[in-house]
């Protein structure tokens, strides 16, 4: 007799930037042309620095994953990065993420966008694939409103992550998945332009929620043999607030089922809200819980998983534990400097020409993407970059790859500059000493009210390094932020 080994995830990590923007603040700063906007005024919505995008995002939390079932017996096969607001139309943006996350380069990369469901429509892809091997199903947004618009209220950013494969690594078994494609048009936004178009929240939600979304749920509940009252977990992403509610009254499941739609902490993610909510199903489920996500954009998408195990737990890992790394942020033009809605007067020091040379990234990309630094063979002194011959023995070719990103790290020494140009002023310098003994000047970031002091521990973030105005090919590297 052979057993069948159960497909589904295996591990899941999350990541919401740090800075919250309450919505008090928002709207108040419109309160004199919109005072109406005082009645969504209630939580918090994350934003992103000027040195975060979907792809740091991205990173971020497929390290939070990565860190939670490290495998080598098996590696990532497949990586999909789900989007709505990926930085490049014409470059893939996992080639980008994968290089930061040092996977294998025989991967298969694929990027998905178009749709807010594009996070769980890749997940449910992954799943179906049905070739050998893990794969990473990463989805993240940046999204924007226009100023004093409901989206601006409402918008978050945020990224998920989720290792599915099969073995005796999963956590939770994929039951199944149902979609439904129709050309129901609830928002859209044309390529070129940055915000989004809603059609009437009541047609949304009676026409679209109420019956799309409700019948697809049936359907693959019935095709699983699942009843409804088994559903321990529901989460639905893509509709008006409330829509989950809605859905739930249709289906008969009672209401502390439902997942909650990080609404007043977070905000709508796109193409992570489902991804999100499912990571928040994992870390409160019990074995034996039923799962359901759902998706409504342009149709829907219904995925199905039961919890074989309860997941590892990892200090400061998971998304309980990003949402709980939070710094308030009061200054709403802050928010919108870094969103790019308005240009501020740096003056000449930010007249600076910042093009990439692309041959040089190339060649070292391990270096520069993966933080890939070097360990002398003859003498065990770790440095980086990697040089021909040793800092330390003069040693020739004696480098081998040794990664850094993961290392502890603390502060040496530290400077805070207001006359070196950065978007977000301060610009904090300083010297990183590595546990492992490799020492290197950093930009140091997320500092909060407290300031640094020399000792402080240190963990090290993929961010933006420059952006090129000229041309629009940003530059990524890793920064310093204290733990």
């Amino acid at each position: 007799m052979t057993s069948v080994l159960p497909l589904g995830i295996k591990s899941f990590g999350a990541y919401i930037p740090r800075r919250r923007m309450p919505r008090s603040v928002i709207a108040a700063a419109h309160a004199w042309a919109l005072p109406g906007l005082k009645s969504m005024a209630k939580g918090e919505k994350s934003f992103c620095g000027w040195d975060e995008d979907s792809i740091t995002m991205s990173v971020e939390a497929g390290r939070d994953c990565l860190r939670r079932a490290p495998d080598p017996a098996s590696p990532i096969v497949g990586l999909s990065f789900a989007s709505t607001t990926p930085p490049y139309a014409d470059l893939q943006n996992a080639a980008i993420v994968g290089a930061a996350l040092r996977l294998p380069e025989s991967r298969r990369s694929a990027d998905l966008a178009g749709s807010v469901r594009a996070g769980l429509t890749g997940l449910g892809q992954a799943l179906e694939d049905g070739t050998p091997g893990d794969k990473l199903v990463i989805g993240a947004d940046r999204r924007s409103g226009k100023p004093a618009s409901v989206q601006e209220m409402l918008y978050g950013s945020g990224a998920a992550a989720l290792r599915v494969g099969e073995g005796e690594g999963v956590i939770a078994r994929f039951l199944g998945r149902e979609s439904v494609t129709v050309p129901f048009v609830d928002h859209f936004r044309q390529t070129g332009e940055k915000f989004d178009y809603y059609w009437e929240e009541r047609w949304i939600r009676d026409e679209g929620i109420g019956k799309i979304v409700a019948g697809t749920v049936t359907g693959l509940l019935k095709r699983l043999e699942v009843p409804t009252a088994s559903v321990a977990h529901f989460g639905l992403s893509g509709g008006p607030a409330g829509s989950d509610k809605l859905v739930a009254k249709a289906l008969a499941i009672a209401p502390e089922r439902l997942l909650p739609d990080l609404q007043a902490t977070v905000g709508d993610t796109g193409a992570a809200q489902p991804l999100l909510q499912l990571v928040a199903a994992l870390e409160r489920a019990t074995v034996g819980d039923v799962i359901v996500i759902v998706s409504f954009a342009q149709g829907c998408e219904a995925l199905a998983f039961q919890l074989l195990r309860t997941p590892p737990r990892v200090a400061g890992s998971g998304l309980a534990a990003t949402l709980a790394r939070r710094s308030e942020e009061t200054a709403y033009l802050k928010m919108l400097s870094f969103d790019g809605g308005i240009e501020l007067d740096w003056g000449m020091r930010a007249e600076t020409d910042n093009k990439t040379a692309l041959t040089q990234l190339y060649r070292i990309a391990d270096q520069i993407l993966g933080f890939v630094g070097g360990k002398c063979d003859a003498c065990g002194v770790v440095q980086f970059p990697r040089f021909p011959a040793c800092v330390n023995c003069g040693a020739v070719a004696s480098q081998q790859p040794h990664p850094l990103a993961d290392e502890p790290a603390k502060v040496v020494t530290f400077t805070a500059d207001w006359l070196q140009y950065s978007p977000s002023p301060p610009m904090y310098m300083g010297l990183v000493q590595f546990d492992n003994g490799a020492r290197l000047l950093m930009e140091m970031v997320d500092v909060g009210a407290g300031g640094l002091e020399v000792g402080m521990p240190l963990q090290m973030c993929f961010r933006i390094k420059e952006r090129d105005r000229q041309r629009h090919f940003d530059r990524y590297f890793w920064k310093a932020a204290p733990v």
